[in-house]
């Protein structure tokens, strides 16, 4: 059932257009033409991978860090899905902890190590109320399934912290096994449906806004594409239809 009290956290102004800035600067988000997991073909892509050296996951996890801190969410330790939660989640344990907030940390395998210690789960025992940290929401489904790894282990599943919010539909699958859009985003299913508060760096309504405060016709093409994008997919378009 939706949760009415739960909430959904954007970083102030400035940090996500300066969040915006880096992420172009490192090549991380980029424009051109690229097809989602969706199927769509999007104007533009965010891809936390390429933040690949030390000096930008660095950077990264301070803009992590910074928004989580300013939002308010309590939490008692975060934990990484698998595969990019893992460096995302290990990143921001070390800048909190820098910033004076120790807390633990733990991340999955994809598969279940049989030998050693075994299980799926690496790192401090799931206990209390759990952060999860990633780099999109595309179709939350890697939300549902750190939920349930949470949930199992018998933590709580508290909030999800993200570095950017599409705000497009997201798809569902059908009887026929058919996909279809549907009038909400990732971010508004996990927060509204699944109860878990969401706290985000920066939308695709901060990266419009930053593409209008840039000059020349490349910056301006760019948003025009991505204008189009969003009247197409954007949760703003699916409230309408």
């Amino acid at each position: 059932m939706p949760n009415p009290t739960t909430t959904h956290v954007e970083a102030d102004w400035h940090t996500a257009q300066d969040f915006v800035a880096f992420a172009l600067q490192a090549g991380v988000l980029r424009f051109g033409e690229f097809k989602t997991k969706a199927g769509r073909m999007s104007p533009y892509f965010f891809n936390a991978g390429l933040f690949d050296d030390g000096a930008k996951l660095g950077r990264l996890a301070q803009f992590y860090a910074q928004a989580l801190l300013s939002s308010g969410i309590e939490f008692d330790m975060l934990f990484g899905p698998a595969y990019k939660g893992i460096p995302l989640g290990a990143a921001v344990a070390v800048e909190l902890a820098r910033l004076g907030r120790n807390v633990p940390f733990a991340y999955n395998r994809k598969e279940a190590k049989d030998h050693g210690e075994g299980g799926s789960l690496v790192g401090a025992p799931l206990q209390g109320r759990v952060l999860i940290v990633d780099d999109v929401m595309s179709a939350g489904t890697a939300a549902r399934e750190s939920i349930a790894l949470i949930q199992a282990a018998g933590a709580t599943p508290h909030a999800v912290l993200i570095a950017l919010d599409r705000q497009e539909m997201a798809t569902e699958k059908q009887a026929d096994g058919s996909v279809c859009d549907v009038p909400y985003s990732a971010v508004q299913y996990v927060r509204q449906t699944l109860g878990l508060e969401v706290c985000t760096i920066a939308t695709l309504g901060d990266l419009l806004t930053f593409l209008q405060t840039q000059a020349g016709d490349a910056m301006g093409a760019h948003r025009t594409r991505v204008m189009a994008y969003r009247e197409r997919y954007g949760v703003e378009a699916a409230k309408a239809r």
